[in-house]
């Protein structure tokens, strides 16, 4: 009789185990949205969970097979050899069940990354358009715009790493299936901000640098008439001085 049940709790453990392979890894899962994804998650922790506890009642049942082939050998060897199946099995499940933890984990993790990428990466685009919005009108002073200039080129100075970070995990998950309707969406969004954002702060520094050399050479050029001014000044200056008649010196009068 202890024979006879523990046959049909090795059968049981057994079904079990097809019921679990059918629901948790034969199962094709579609994760078209973040709460798709984040429910799959948790139901295949809670698969681990399920299947580990189960570790219990194998253990019980080896035990009492060993004991009951201490006593009755024929019976022993019969439900040794349907154990060792059953261990086999469940030894597979639960190592195929953690590997698909494991990798949707890892698939969530990716996600949430690629989302706090796209956030810093957008408060950059954001700090970027203020400061070319601010080159939009200054005051015709060179401090003024060489300020803004400066501004400027410290906002584009930002490093490309993020923005490889951001391309790469959009597209590990997107060749995975994962989320690649959002993700796509998303990246495309991003993506066609940057450019435009960047070519117009490209070109608006352009203009500042040449409107910045325009005012040093105009700069320059009243710097030098002024000295030319001042040495003609203090020329005429000395004519007078010297009261020399301005018909005497033609030139120097005009």
């Amino acid at each position: 009789e202890k024979a006879v049940n523990l046959k049909k709790d090795l059968a049981e453990m057994q079904e079990w185990m097809t019921q679990a392979e059918e629901e948790y890894l034969e199962k094709d899962f579609e994760y078209k949205s973040p709460e798709e994804l984040e429910n799959a998650v948790e139901e295949m922790k809670r698969a681990k969970e399920d299947v580990l506890q189960k570790e219990v009642r194998v253990k019980i049942l080896k035990d009492n097979i060993k004991m009951l082939a201490t006593k009755v050998p024929s019976s022993g060897q019969d439900l040794a050899t349907e154990l060792n199946v059953v261990l086999e099995n469940y030894q597979l499940l639960c190592n195929r069940i953690r590997g698909k933890c494991h990798t949707l984990e890892e698939v969530w993790s990716c996600w949430i990354e690629l989302l706090q990428y796209l956030d810093l990466e957008t408060a950059w685009l954001n700090n970027l358009e203020e400061r070319v919005q601010m080159t939009g009108n200054l005051p015709d002073k060179m401090d003024a715009v060489n300020d803004a200039l400066e501004s400027l080129e410290s906002v584009l100075r930002h490093p490309a790493d993020n923005r490889t970070q951001i391309r790469e995990l959009g597209q590990t998950l997107i060749d995975g299936g994962i989320l690649d309707d959002i993700i796509s969406e998303k990246l495309e969004a991003f993506n066609a901000r940057y450019e435009e954002l960047s070519h117009l702060a490209v070109s608006r520094q352009i203009t500042l640098e040449q409107q910045l050399q325009t005012m040093r050479e105009t700069d320059h050029m009243l710097q030098v008439l002024q000295e030319s001014l001042g040495d003609l000044d203090r020329q005429l200056t000395s004519y007078l001085t010297d009261r020399i008649d301005a018909f005497q010196m033609p030139q120097e009068a005009q």
